[in-house]
This record gives C-alpha cells, sequence and structure tokens, in this order.
C-alpha cells in the first residue's frame, strides 16, 4: 500500500489563554493542501522501517510512524510490516509533516489488516501521538478547538487559487513560540472571519504566534510582506512557524530561490 499523506496550513489561529493542565487553548482552522509525503506499507513477518528523503532529526524511536505502529499494535493486535517513509515535507515548519505520516500509518493499518476501526476512534487513537495528529483522519478543512484536537469540519471556499508555500530554513520551537504570545482581547472566532470574503482576510485573519516570533526573526516578517508585495490576497505563518504561505488568485512562480529556502506553488482544488 502506498499512501500520500499531505502537509497543512491554518487559516487563522488564535492563541486564547494558558489551560491548568499546561495546554494552550486554541482557535485555529486547519486545512491540507496538496504538498505530499510518500508512505509505503506492506505486511511482513519481521517489523522493519525505512527513511529517505528529507532528513529527519532526532532519535529513530521517536519517529510518529513508529510510535503510530507500536500504539496501532498494542490496541489491535496487528501482525508486523515493512514501512518506508520518504519525507518531502520540511519538519518543526508549521506544516504538520508528521503529525499527517502518524494519521496515515493508522490509517493504512486499519485498512491492511482489516480491523473496521472507525474515523471517531481513529482520531481518539491519533490524539495520543499528537495534537495535530486526529485532524489528518478527515482530512478537509476544520476548525480546531481546545489544544488542537476538537474539530469541526467547515467550508472553506479556495477551489482554483494559486497557493504558495515558503520555508526559510529556520527552525522555531513550540515553545519557543509559546513563551512569547501575547493574548488579544475577545479575538473574532476564525469560523466567523472565514465566512467573510478571502478578500478580506487579510485585515481580520490573525495568526498570534507572527507578533512575537517576527521580532525573534524579522525575515520572516520580510518574507510575507514579499508575498504582498507581488499581489497575494493573503499571507501568514503557518502554525508556530517559520513556513510562510500565500494564496493568489492568478498563476504565480517561485520568487525564492535561495540556499535553504524550500517553496512550492501549487493549485487548490479540494474537490481532488
Amino acid at each position: 500500500m502506498i499512501l500520500f499523506p499531505p502537509a497543512k496550513v491554518n487559516l487563522g489561529l488564535n492563541v486564547l489563554y494558558k489551560r491548568s493542565d499546561g495546554y494552550h487553548e486554541i482557535d485555529s482552522c486547519m486545512m491540507a493542501i496538496p504538498v505530499f509525503d510518500v508512505l509505503e506499507i506492506i505486511p511482513k513477518e519481521e517489523f522493519s522501517f525505512r527513511q529517505t528523503g528529507l532528513t529527519v532529526d532526532g532519535n529513530l524511536e521517536d519517529n510518529l510512524c513508529l510510535k503510530a505502529f507500536r500504539l496501532f499494535q498494542k490496541t489491535y493486535g496487528i501482525g508486523n510490516v515493512f514501512m518506508h517513509l520518504r519525507k518531502e515535507i520540511p519538519m518543526g515548519a508549521g506544516l504538520g509533516g508528521g503529525s499527517a505520516d502518524a494519521a496515515y500509518v493508522l490509517m493504512g493499518l486499519n485498512e491492511i489488516f482489516q480491523v473496521g476501526v472507525s474515523d471517531a476512534d481513529l482520531e481518539e487513537l491519533a490524539a495520543q501521538l499528537g495534537s495535530d495528529c486526529p485532524f489528518f483522519i478527515k482530512n478537509v478543512p476544520q476548525i480546531t478547538k481546545g489544544r488542537g484536537e476538537i474539530l469541526k469540519p467547515i467550508d472553506v471556499d479556495v477551489d482554483g487559487y494559486s497557493l504558495k508555500v515558503v520555508n526559510p530554513g529556520i527552525h522555531v520551537g513550540t515553545r519557543e513560540a509559546y513563551a512569547g504570545i501575547e493574548y488579544r482581547n475577545e479575538p473574532l472566532p476564525v469560523a466567523k472571519i472565514l465566512s467573510l470574503p478571502l478578500t478580506e482576510w487579510k485585515d481580520s485573519l490573525y495568526n498570534d504566534f507572527e507578533t512575537s516570533i517576527f521580532k525573534i526573526h524579522s525575515s520572516l516578517a520580510q518574507i510575507k510582506q514579499t508575498l504582498y508585495d507581488e499581489g497575494a490576497i493573503y499571507a501568514s505563518m503557518s502554525g508556530s512557524g517559520s513556513t510562510m504561505f500565500a494564496i493568489y488568485d492568478r498563476p504565480v512562480g517561485l520568487t525564492f530561490e535561495k540556499e535553504g529556502f524550500w517553496e512550492k506553488v501549487v493549485r487548490l482544488d479540494q474537490s481532488k
């Protein structure tokens, strides 16, 4: 079985307050985009895992694909597999690539071994692996609340628009991002803003991480301004960064042909 876990972007990200359990209450919309990793899963007598493509730092045992396999095997008693992950989505970039990989491991194992786990149960299982993981089970635009695990589908009309995604290779740690957060007083709900025409998002739809992260990494603010200067209707940072993205109502080309930059231009079509 070959699967294609997608990246995501955040359309707005309100960080509302810090909860008593140490997590932050958020209000955001996550939307999958046509930028993919490649995941191969084949039943085998013994378990093995191979990763190619972009280098993944850290201990192999911490890889979310391995954690997802072991969680599913422990929960449902399935057999072993060979997994090959071809990494194309940058890590630690606010694009959710690792979370998508983990969710697709769960869905792939469910299909291969014909376990029959419902989407709702897969989402609960995915939540044990990370806050963004449940989103990728249904893989449609969804309002995400709580720490990211409370999901509600929403219609977002961006079909036919062009999307540019730019990652400058700057690492922004989640702890660093939350440490500098500045809470806004009663921000408008993201769902309400997304009901407005796309042309009105620029002045209403915010990512609360930008204020603090741009102070530390001013080049990200410069990238955002460049995207607007070349005609973007809406531009923002995704998640806690450092990936920037922009939506256009016309075809666009690459802008940042620099060493260390990763850049993609795709067409948005949610019917696929």
